[in-house]
């Protein structure tokens, strides 16, 4: 099998929530997504990286993941500490703080409906 550009590329995600239109709301402020109605009539997102980023949608017919042993999504950003005020600003709880993944420079939240997510500051690169 020959391997196309996007092969092994995550691609969507479904998250779940308790309210879509706050889920939606969060997730818009925070890290820029922006939303769309489906052919179902379903609220989708497609993340700020555009056409070559994940899409997905908001689910509630799932319990929100709340940090347990298993997978943890973390979303790129560029400025990890203004995301935090961002989350906390918009409904988001801050569970693991900055450092304590040091030297990576990430941070852990729970957002509106409960879910456990991560985010992840690229380091800056020393001449």
């Amino acid at each position: 099998m020959a391997n196309s550009p996007t092969h092994g590329k995550v691609c969507y995600l479904e998250i779940p929530a308790i309210d879509v239109a706050r889920s939606a709301a969060f997730y818009t402020a925070v890290f820029g997504w922006q939303t769309r109605p489906r052919g179902d009539g379903a609220l989708a997102f497609d993340d700020a990286t555009g056409g070559a980023g994940a899409s997905g949608a908001w689910v509630t017919a799932r319990q929100p993941w709340t940090g347990q042993p298993g997978l943890l999504v973390y979303i790129m950003v560029n400025d990890a500490a203004a995301t935090v005020e961002a989350i906390k600003a918009n409904g988001g709880e801050i569970v693991q703080p900055i450092g304590k993944d040091a030297p990576e420079i990430t941070a852990r939240f729970r957002d509106p409906a409960g879910n456990i997510m991560g985010i992840y500051q690229e380091p800056v690169k020393q001449a």
